[in-house]
């Protein structure tokens, strides 16, 4: 797997993201590539399906910022709860011109709409308005047999995240930005305490298989695809040593209980927890709306033995144009305003975009808010894909967390598990 970037990059905070509300409209096709669709007076309107739009407002500030100017181009949206947005959006798709912008809610699934011919190539788009292309983050990974059929919006990546005042009582020093998952796991011991109620836990590894499986991948050597998947091995080992140790909440609590990541680190029952760059502009957002008190930090993911500190996991969210669309141009004008001029939208907002420049680290990090160091923590040197944009990945994503669910919960021998992935991932990909 080639990794996203490999100078340093600055991090984001990520947010889910949303929906959309609507209609097609009226205009002239674009066709070529580039466009002077902006200058024109003809009215026009483009259909923009987007996920849980209430949630996530720096989408209406990105629509309201390009209608203000581009008069002529009116944005609808077709507003879709997430559980439902991927299904809908491919109904959408199939239906022909029923949108004309394709925000990719899962980057993995990119092959399934390419390989259907359902996205435009942006090459000559690109290259006719000049883009700056080294600027964004994961650009590669959506060039899929010589057609760039997406440009990335937003980029999150994992960070360490820490309860600073666990931390003093514990007279245990902050996480450094250079620590290997085997320090992580002895710190852990160390910030343990008490019993019940009153436990405090010196880690917390949520339920996705992305919180075991992606420290495996950290090395940009393996993916998910495997074909062989003893490469997780060693994490798996961890996860479980630390769930008998008691130095975690365990896997089958978290799952009965319906307990997510966020609550026990606001409740200041967590020492660390790794998590998404996302997840900063909550901490932030619930600190001012005074439903915690958590004194909070950040510092860079920890890293296998060998891999560079600043190696961490991410993803990307593109937007491309719909093959069928019957306002390419247009489409084209918004997608590239959305991708590359936006940075201080995103960025008032706590997201991450991936169009990035030597200004963007140092303006999320003075973020109000955001603790001290933020800048340090969030420098990176690689940031690995969690899910190689493949035909596949979604199918042997979806399998590793049925697999991964059988380890974690004692169900499963673990080597017998790891053997029983790649027999299923080699089914799955016609090996």
């Amino acid at each position: 797997m080639r990794k996203f970037l490999k100078k340093t990059v600055s991090v984001g905070l990520l947010t889910a993201m949303t929906a959309t509300t609507i209609l097609a409209g009226c205009g002239r096709k674009g066709s070529d590539g580039g466009s002077d669709a902006a200058s024109s007076e003809e009215q026009v309107t483009l259909t923009f399906p987007v996920w849980d739009l209430a949630t996530t407002p720096f989408i209406q500030e990105v629509i309201d910022g390009f209608e203000a100017e581009h008069p002529n181009i009116k944005i609808n949206v077709v507003d879709i709860a997430a559980a439902d947005y991927v299904t809908k959006l491919t109904t959408m798709l199939n239906g022909g011109a029923e949108c004309d912008i394709v925000y990719i809610k899962e980057a993995d699934g990119t092959p399934s709409f390419a390989n259907k011919g359902q996205l435009e190539d942006l090459t000559p788009y690109i290259e006719k308005d000049g883009l700056d292309t080294a600027k964004f983050v994961g650009f590669d990974d959506f060039n899929l047999d010589g057609k760039q059929v997406g440009l990335p919006f937003k980029t999150d990546y994992y960070l360490l995240y820490y309860n600073k005042d666990i931390f003093d009582a514990a007279q245990v020093e902050y996480p450094s930005n250079d620590m290997t998952w085997t320090e992580w796991e002895e710190m852990c011991k160390k910030l343990t305490s008490g019993e019940g109620n009153s436990k405090i836990y010196g880690g917390f590894l949520h339920t996705w298989q992305a919180c075991v499986q992606n420290w495996a991948v950290q090395d940009g050597e393996n993916t998910i695809l495997g074909p062989d998947y003893e490469f997780m091995k060693p994490y798996y080992e961890m996860a479980l040593r630390m769930q008998e140790e008691g130095t975690i909440m365990d896997y089958s609590t978290l799952k009965t209980g319906n307990i997510a990541y966020a609550s026990p680190f606001q409740q200041g029952t967590v020492a660390t927890l790794p998590m998404g760059s996302w997840f900063s502009s909550t901490m932030i957002a619930k600190k001012n709306a005074g439903e915690t008190d958590v004194n909070w930090g950040i510092a860079t993911l920890p890293h296998p033995e060998g891999v560079p500190a600043g190696s961490t996991i991410g993803s990307t969210t593109p937007m491309g144009i719909n093959s069928k669309s019957e306002h390419k141009e247009e489409a084209w004008e918004f997608v590239k305003y959305a991708c590359s001029e936006t940075n201080e939208i995103l960025i008032r907002n706590g997201q991450m975009p991936a169009y990035q420049d030597d200004q963007t680290l140092e303006s999320l990090a003075a973020l109000d808010g955001m603790p001290e160091g933020a800048a340090e923590a969030m420098k990176t040197v690689s940031i690995v894909p969690d899910r190689p944009i493949n035909e596949y990945s979604a199918e042997v994503n979806q399998m590793l967390g049925e697999e991964h669910s059988l380890i974690m919960s004692g169900e499963g021998d673990l080597d017998t598990v790891l053997k029983e992935m790649a027999t299923r991932s080699a089914e799955i990909q016609g090996k």
